[in-house]
């Protein structure tokens, strides 16, 4: 909006710039969810005291403590980012669209779960949950799978000339990847600052690439595929970076507001989404690292278990094995946060290897 406004028709040249309205995204989503974060977080504590507070089944005996920590917080993440974005993004973006909706609908679906988790102490059926996860991400793959000149190759990181084209199959791909990331933030969302500190790293190191991708020049100095119009997402990641800085502020340990399944599929979505846009889909993986061993925990856990009877951890996913180690839930925080960072290292760093 403003971007059309003030460089567009008061040729303003700064605000054609993506570094500069990136920050200000940024800035921006950072001081809403500052202002609407109190009122917010007192609604939904009003909301779930009444309805007799929740606890996430299958955690530790003493999270019963956090009954009455409001859920649901991801709402906030999501309100700041849709209005930063809606300020400082070229609206006439067919990308900026795709996450937005990707954010707003698992979002959604998240927020219908929560609320049906603290009145039925259920949520929705897996099934119907998966569902309409599927229906979704569905929806996203063909909306880019149609897009002009989209491309639909598989690159290889640490590698300049190995790269696959998936043709239509990369639709399977693309679901696999937006479901597959959006429960793998949920299942990690467990413990005070615990999802929100490697989202925040992964987020701007999509940041970053979406930047270069949307480049000529870095990403043909860098060996990346060149994405038009990919660069424009380095706004809204750079909105997103600090609507998640706004809620790590209520977040962090003693955490004043959960995020709940509203802001972690939301989260997972749009790292995804914007994962196969940037064409990162593989580098995904390692800087989301910590999240693909919270998923595979709890998959080595059930099949462990129906193998031989026994639990291979203490608890799944795994930052519940360390909780029952007893180890402290702020030092199991910021260690996860400190391997966020490293592998974060480690994916940016793949740039030159190429």
């Amino acid at each position: 909006m403003l971007y059309h406004l003030l460089y567009q028709y008061l040729d303003i040249n700064l605000f054609k710039y993506i570094t500069f309205r990136g920050f200000y995204a940024l800035i921006t989503s950072f001081l809403i969810s500052l202002i609407i974060g109190p009122y917010i977080i007192s609604r939904l504590k009003v909301f779930q005291k009444k309805e007799g507070g929740y606890v996430r089944e299958y955690t530790p005996d003493g999270h019963e403590l956090k009954k009455h920590t409001p859920t649901m917080g991801g709402i906030l993440i999501v309100l700041s980012v849709f209005i930063s974005s809606i300020l400082w993004c070229r609206l006439d973006n067919f990308y900026i669209w795709i996450v937005m909706f990707a954010m707003l609908s698992f979002a959604l679906l998240g927020g219908w779960d929560d609320y049906r988790k603290i009145k039925t102490k259920k949520g929705i059926s897996s099934k119907t949950k998966f569902g309409i996860q599927l229906v979704l991400a569905f929806t996203i793959a063909f909306l880019l799978y149609f897009y002009p000149d989209f491309n639909t190759t598989l690159y290889f990181p640490f590698f300049k000339n190995i790269q696959i084209d998936l043709g239509i199959f990369y639709i399977l791909f693309m679901v696999f990847i937006i479901v597959g990331t959006s429960n793998a933030v949920n299942l990690t969302d467990g413990l005070d600052g615990l999802a929100i500190g490697p989202s925040l790293i992964a987020v701007a190191s999509f940041a970053f690439f979406a930047y270069v991708a949307g480049h000529a020049k870095l990403a043909g100095y860098l060996h990346l595929p060149h994405i038009a119009g990919s660069g424009e997402l380095t706004v809204f990641m750079m909105a997103f970076l600090g609507a998640g800085l706004g809620f790590l502020w209520f977040n962090s340990f003693p955490a004043e507001v959960f995020m709940g399944d509203a802001g972690s599929l939301s989260i997972g979505a749009v790292l995804g989404t914007t994962a196969i846009i940037t064409k990162q889909e593989i580098i995904l993986a390692v800087v989301g690292g910590v999240f693909v061993v919270e998923t595979l925990s709890v998959i080595l856990q059930v099949a462990y278990f129906k193998l031989t009877g026994k639990r291979l951890f203490l608890m799944a996913p795994i930052h519940h094995h360390f909780e029952k180690k007893g180890i402290e839930e702020p030092k199991i925080v910021t260690r996860v946060w400190i391997v966020s960072i490293l592998l974060a290292i480690i994916a940016l760093s793949t740039l030159k290897i190429r």
